[in-house]
């Protein structure tokens, strides 16, 4: 029997940890809607919301569950529910036909909602969009699996941050393809901070917790030493042109101007575009989090922060590799 089952193992953070695991000659399979384009003898395909395929090729000791729907443009909105809450409950229901007693669940940070700084993993759940109000649900669904047998079952959520890294495609992407592109604006002062992470410390945090003990472990993860969005505006032009400043800015009060002409044309078209007021809110907005169980867990990322941006920077514009994989997420 595999070790470990990586639901939704074909994407980004998915790859990555199979990448590791198959480093380490630790047997896993994947389990996906999508094949996967590294380790495809490795990988079944299979839908999350398809409880009876669930049920035949979810196996082995422990179940990375990574799946999930998560853009801002998802159509219908009801695919939020379907795949991270009811999909949530099919792998449970796998899990228990299989006897698989040990989930590692990626959660969001987005469960918090706009948050204030710093906050940890005793903060107020209060999540702004249906992403992140489905991943509290896929929480409480995973909280209902554990609670029926506690002292066998062992559940680990990890909340990241917004994860980057090369061969991504979503936020921090853009914002640094945009600054490549020189099309980049600063809007507000540049003040707000923005925890993110990096891929490869992403995939060695969920590695840490693969023999943890019954119960239910909560955590988030963010890399550090933290940025503002003037800091890291400021390395990244610095990496890419040598100019260590942010270049031009706008008030905020107009990007709202902007974001909102852009909703309507979008509605209008009905084409999804790269500017809304609610990209500009959560770009102003400060997305800071900690976590007050690092000596709990004991983890230590291998690549700090700064690095682990050039190291993007690097791959993506200065040397890129046109055959490297590339992941369309957000």
């Amino acid at each position: 029997m595999n070790d470990i089952c990586l639901v939704g193992g074909s994407g980004f953070i998915g790859t990555t940890i199979a990448t590791r695991l198959a480093q380490r000659d630790i047997p896993f399979t994947i389990v996906d809607q999508h094949e996967s384009r590294a380790f495809p003898q490795a990988c079944t395909t299979a839908d999350l919301r398809d409880a009876d395929r669930l049920a035949q090729v979810v196996k082995g000791q422990c179940i990375f569950h990574l799946a999930a729907v998560h853009r801002d443009d998802v159509r219908p909105i009801s695919l939020y529910d379907d795949v991270n809450v009811q999909g949530t409950r099919n792998l449970c229901a796998a899990a228990e036909a299989n006897g698989i007693d040990r989930i590692v669940f990626a959660s969001s940070v987005a469960v918090y909602g706009f948050a204030p700084k710093d906050t940890d993993e005793g903060g107020e759940i209060s999540p702004f969009n249906d992403y992140g109000r489905t991943k509290a649900e896929g929480e409480k669904v995973l909280h209902a699996w554990q609670a029926a047998d506690p002292t066998r079952r062992s559940l680990t959520i990890i909340r990241p941050t917004v994860v980057f890294g090369p061969g991504n495609r979503g936020n921090v992407y853009n914002l640094f393809n945009q600054i490549a592109r020189r099309r980049f604006v600063m809007i507000g002062n540049g003040h707000n901070h923005k925890s993110i992470a990096y891929v490869e410390n992403v995939a060695d945090f969920f590695l840490h917790f693969l023999q943890s003990a019954p119960g239910v472990h909560t955590y988030n993860y963010v890399d550090g030493p933290e940025l503002d969005m003037n800091q890291l505006v400021s390395l990244v032009r610095g990496t890419l042109f040598g100019k260590a400043d942010v270049g031009p800015r706008l008030p905020q009060s107009l990007g709202f101007v902007m974001g909102g002409l852009a909703d309507i044309v979008a509605r209008v078209t009905g084409k999804s575009l790269p500017l809304s007021r609610q990209r500009v809110r959560k770009f102003i907005s400060t997305t800071s989090f900690t976590t007050r169980h690092a000596d709990e867990h004991g983890f230590a990322p291998q690549v700090d922060l700064s690095q682990a941006i050039q190291t993007t920077l690097r791959a993506e514009f200065i040397e890129p590799d046109p055959n490297r994989p590339v992941f369309d997420t957000e």
